[in-house]
C-alpha cells in the first residue's frame, strides 16, 4: 500500500504544482524515477542473502516483486486520475495472482 500511495504523490505532485513552473516532460520525469526506485526495491526483494555456508544470494520473492511493481503502476494510474485503469489493472492482478497461486498448488 505504501509503494502505490507514494507513487499516487509522486505523481500528483506534478500535476498539481502551481508554484514550480512545470514543463510537460515533468509528469514522464516522476514515472521514469518512481520505476527505477521500484525496481531498486524489486531487487532488494529478490536477492537476498542465504543461510547456509558459504553464503550465496538466492533468487526467491519473484511474486513479490512483480506485486511491488503494480503497486507502483497502479499508484501512478490513480494519481493521474485513470480510475477505471487503476481498477481494471487492481482485478486482472489479483486474477493472475489467484490462477498461479491454484498453479502452483497442482505442482
Amino acid at each position: 500500500m505504501l509503494v502505490s500511495f507514494a507513487a499516487a504523490l509522486f505523481t500528483i505532485i506534478p500535476l498539481q504544482s502551481t508554484t514550480l513552473e512545470t514543463d510537460s516532460n515533468a509528469l514522464s520525469r516522476v514515472i521514469q524515477g518512481v520505476t527505477a526506485g521500484v525496481g531498486f526495491l524489486g531487487a532488494g526483494e529478490i536477492l537476498r542473502e542465504s543461510s547456509q555456508k558459504p553464503q550465496r544470494p538466492e533468487i526467491r520473492g519473484l511474486t513479490s516483486a512483480a506485486a511491488i511493481w503494480v503497486c507502483a503502476a497502479l499508484g501512478i494510474a490513480a494519481g493521474c486520475g485513470l480510475w477505471q485503469l487503476g481498477l481494471i489493472g487492481a482485478l486482472l492482478c489479483f486474477l493472475v495472482l489467484f490462477v498461479v497461486k491454484k498453479l502452483e498448488k497442482v505442482d
